[in-house]
């Protein structure tokens, strides 16, 4: 029985309610659909009750916006009833695509007029839903996530904001440090693993994969993403190794410290694909750099593998080093926004989350544990017997 049948036996929280804000449309509008399909197949003898009125409909959307006056000032407004609703609201802060007009000047929206925004929705809402839960997928300041000289700790701060604004529960996910959760210790903050997603299209777009000890590594680009790594390695069943950067520090070039070297820590690459797991990929020139570097040690075919990918600094560089046979395969999500031109890639694998967050939204309005969503080596072990992919260790 498919996951999502099993759900019917609780009543939902309330009616379903979904506010995909503008940066977030494209992803909303899948995820809608299939709760829409999920609730049309359905079938329980209490859907006609009181409890589950709205239970099936043609669009679990709620219409809202943020228009702006002429000075770049803005307001929330939802155009329909959120009255007693479970509202979901899906923003994405990282979409520099959306624009508006300040004084006659065109500005790119930035994660500060992001978070304004779902400021702005909260307010607009009232307090007349029955729960709201924000799903940022990429972490409003979430690489802010501590203090390491006299500096602001704006992710704690953001979370402390709209939870004491009547927000119960955040969900993001790959969070850059899970532990800014501790600003916010009386509510929900989940931050959830793409693990399964990841290797799921890895097996689906490159046949002659072999996931196993002889044949593949997975390498963490840094000491941070350990832990990230350490999980992908155990549930395939793979060694895996890390760089760690020598940064110098008496030297500030962008806000950071620059890179002098990437130094390597694991067992012999020679001849294995690699797995470059990492959160974010922002300019780029670091996991080109641990690329490189495994190249250099005669490493096979490099699929690099991030949650969110940025691109701050375009493909250029991405391009290139597909050309020079660097990289393979480039993997990132669809939590975030996704330009055309990064679609149309022969290296580029998308990984859908839609289906993903949809069951979660699913199993959340009917007040059931996600527990099983947010630990999926289940699932992770049927889809390599589906693939007739061993794991040896």
């Amino acid at each position: 029985m498919p996951k999502h049948e099993k759900i019917v036996e609780t009543i939902p929280v309330g009616p379903l309610g979904i506010i995909a804000l503008e940066s977030s449309k494209s992803l909303g509008a899948k995820i809608n659909e299939h709760l829409v399909s999920w609730r049309d197949l359905r079938e329980s003898e209490h859907k006609e009750t009181i409890a589950f009125k709205g239970y099936q409909r043609d669009s679990f959307l709620i219409n809202a916006c943020c228009p702006r006056f002429g000075t770049g000032e803005a307001k929330g407004m939802i155009k329909e009833t959120v009255r007693g609703y479970d509202l979901y609201l899906l923003v994405d802060v990282t979409n520099y695509s959306l624009t508006y007009s300040v004084c006659g000047h065109t500005n790119h929206m930035s994660p500060d007029d992001h978070y304004q925004d779902l400021k702005r929705i909260i307010a607009a809402v009232g307090g007349k839903a029955r729960r709201i839960t924000v799903i940022m997928p990429y972490l409003y300041e979430g690489r802010q996530h501590r203090r390491n000289s006299r500096e602001s700790l704006d992710c704690a701060l953001a979370l402390q904001e709209l939870t004491n604004m009547g927000v119960e529960s955040i969900i993001t996910f790959d969070a850059h440090d899970p532990r800014v959760q501790n600003s916010i210790p009386l509510n929900t903050f989940e931050t959830v693993q793409p693990t399964y997603q990841f290797i799921k299209a890895i097996l689906k777009n490159v046949p002659d994969i072999k996931m196993d000890a002889d044949h593949m590594m997975v390498i963490s680009p840094d000491e941070g993403g350990m832990s990230r790594a350490v999980y992908f390695a155990n549930v395939l069943g793979l060694d895996m190794g890390m760089f760690y950067k020598r940064r110098d520090y008496t030297k500030i070039i962008n806000g950071r410290n620059p890179i002098v070297a990437h130094e390597f820590l694991g067992d012999d690459v020679e001849g294995k694909d690699i797995l470059i797991v990492d959160d974010i990929v922002s300019s780029g020139e670091s996991m080109l750099d641990v690329a490189s570097e495994l190249k250099r040690r005669k490493a096979n075919r490099i699929f690099v593998v991030s949650t969110f990918g940025l691109f701050t600094g375009g493909l250029d560089k991405f391009d290139k080093a597909y050309e020079e046979g660097l990289i393979y395969r480039l993997m990132t999500t669809n939590l975030v926004y996704q330009s055309p031109e990064l679609l149309t890639k022969p290296y580029y694998i998308n990984v859908d989350m839609s289906k993903y967050i949809a069951l979660i939204i699913d199993t959340l309005n009917h007040d059931n544990s996600i527990s099983g969503l947010l630990n999926p080596v289940e699932r992770i072990n049927k889809v390599l017997e589906k693939y007739n992919q061993t794991k040896k260790k």
